[in-house]
């Protein structure tokens, strides 16, 4: 056997027919129509032993993109040999690809042979078959952070209750915006109960009204995709939030309303969607609090909308434009 191979392709068809090729030239192929599936099977393989020789991807999925899956199996498993195809590629994708240790890429449609060229043609490597040990879990976190949405109600002291706001201890940001509120504030505390002394004091302020208090939730997922998530969260999005705030352009929450049934399914493909700088889990499961960025291009940050409405799951979507007051 020239080795194992494990195929990410939302294309029926395409996995079918790469997997019979494949066969027929002496490899074994185990195919997944998206990222979440890919990530389990690479978990389940390594827990029996298996360990995995190439991986082929996809780069446009209905749930993570290959080249997001490409980041983190890289960070998992260095020296995998990776192949990336894609029918909707331009010489950008192709740069950033191959500007991957040990990764290849090519172009559909494709050959059989073409493909196993591809293969031998990048360095032996494979995913490695040792468990990481447990660690132990003893349900706390660093640190408890909510939100609150206020409604200012005295106008004429607008400012001075948003510098208020902005400077009280407790407050990791406070954004003015437009919507049906008018601040938004990520509270952070050491405990529940010292969260809870910064939600009343905001509350027995003058001129305001707060309208939601919720705090932030880890979300339920299945533990391959929460590691998965963790990985890639201080892998690339770490920077890509702390960029976000840095560039020119409209930036916005969404409060989008979901069913809790379908969590994972929504909180993971909302996650990787590439102008959410970030998502947070509220209210039992019920509601994502996330902020968007549309780096200026005129009329996105309404298409982004139109993507999020469009996901299994999603119930409704709501928009809030920062309005920036202060400058860092």
């Amino acid at each position: 056997m020239k080795g194992r191979v494990l195929i990410i392709d939302d294309e029926a068809e395409i996995r079918r027919n790469l997997t019979i090729g494949l066969t027929q030239e002496d490899y074994t192929a185990v195919a997944c129509p998206d990222g979440i599936s890919a990530i389990h099977e690479l978990n389940q393989a390594r827990e029996k032993g298996i360990a995995y020789d190439y991986l082929i991807t996809d780069i446009f999925m209905p749930d993570i993109d290959g080249l997001k899956i490409l980041k983190v199996i890289k960070n998992q498993y260095p020296d995998l040999p990776v192949l990336v195809i894609t029918g909707f590629g331009d010489e950008r994708l192709m740069l950033t690809a191959l500007s991957e240790h040990n990764t290849g890429y090519l172009d559909k449609p494709f050959e059989i042979s073409e493909l196993v060229e591809a293969l031998e043609e990048l360095s032996p490597g494979k995913t490695d078959t040792d468990v990481p040990e447990e660690t132990a879990d003893d349900g706390m976190r660093e640190s408890v952070s909510g939100y609150l949405t206020v409604k200012i109600t005295d106008p004429d002291r607008s400012m001075e209750i948003y510098d208020s706001l902005y400077k009280m201890d407790g407050i990791q940001s406070c954004d003015a915006v437009r919507g049906d509120f008018d601040i938004i504030l990520l509270v952070q505390a050491s405990s529940t109960s010292e969260i809870q002394e910064v939600f009343s004091r905001i509350k027995n302020m003058d001129g305001i009204e707060v309208l939601s208090m919720s705090q932030i939730e880890r979300p339920k997922l299945d533990r391959d995709v929460d590691q998965f998530i963790e990985t890639y969260q201080h892998a690339v999005k770490h920077d890509a939030q702390a960029d976000a705030r840095r560039q020119p352009g409209t930036m916005s929450y969404i409060i989008v309303d979901i069913d809790p049934g379908a969590i994972q399914q929504i909180f993971t493909t909302v996650f990787f969607i590439d102008e959410v700088v970030f998502c947070d889990v509220i209210e039992e499961g019920t509601k994502l609090v996330g902020m968007i960025t549309g780096h200026g291009a005129m009329g996105k940050t309404p298409r982004i909308i139109q993507k999020l409405n469009q996901i299994d799951g999603v119930l409704r979507v709501r928009e809030a434009k920062v309005i920036k007051l202060i400058e860092d």
